[in-house]
């Protein structure tokens, strides 16, 4: 089996002394695993970023068997914010989201093109608010569309329009920015509630139910904002 795409480098682990075996979110093919012999190499590692985007040409002699790539670059977008911690972390917790949310050999442009439109989020001054609704639709793409307009409640606390979710144990505030969308945050911890919201939702509606254990990397990424 012998193909030709494009494709976003989701994670990469060594193979052996001179090869990796790498994950890469394709345009037409979807999630593709294969080794890249010469990954280690000095002429090649310090584009094998995750985030970077690739030309991929595949070969397999079997269906059943790991293939391999070989790959050239056609967009290093990691090494942009390799000065930048936060937009760094968030990358590395993107691409992990990918990993571990979709299905092997599954052909999804919507997703491609969400991760074409991270790279341009990133280059946003509001770009940690934008962030979290790219979560969101990454969510609604998967076939988890969390819908808080029509499950919060609106109400007026002193002079102020709070959004909230009701259940017998919780009354659970949302943050105005989730369903006002053009409201501009200046709040850290307002925009880190909102991580937190959808953190929760990502926990208990995707991750549980599918035997799923909640990714560090994601921790690690809300760790860098504090």
């Amino acid at each position: 089996m012998n193909w030709s795409d494009e494709g976003f480098l989701i994670s990469k682990t060594r193979y052996n002394e001179n090869s990796l075996i790498a994950e890469l979110f394709t345009k037409d093919k979807g999630k593709i695993s294969g080794i890249i012999f010469g990954g280690t190499s000095k002429k090649i590692k310090n584009y094998l970023q995750v985030g970077n985007n690739f030309h991929v040409n595949y070969n397999s002699k079997n269906e059943n068997r790991i293939g391999y790539f070989k790959i050239e670059i056609l967009n290093a977008y990691s090494p942009l914010y390799f000065d930048y911690k936060q937009k760094l972390s968030c990358i590395t917790s993107s691409m992990n989201l990918i990993k571990i949310l979709t299905a092997d050999s599954q052909s999804n442009t919507k997703v491609y093109f969400l991760i074409q439109n991270l790279f341009i989020i990133l280059k946003e001054k509001d770009w940690l608010k934008k962030y979290i609704f790219w979560e969101l639709e990454l969510f609604k793409i998967l076939g988890y569309d969390l819908e808080l307009e029509n499950i919060v409640d609106k109400d007026l606390e002193g002079n102020k329009t709070v959004y909230y979710v009701s259940s017998a144990n919780e009354k659970k505030y949302v943050p105005n920015f989730l369903i006002e969308k053009d409201l501009q945050v200046n709040d850290l911890n307002i925009l880190i509630d909102g991580f937190k919201l959808v953190g929760d939702y990502l926990d208990k509606t995707i991750l549980r139910p599918n035997n799923l254990n909640y990714p560090n990397s994601r921790l690690l990424f809300l760790n860098t904002l504090k």
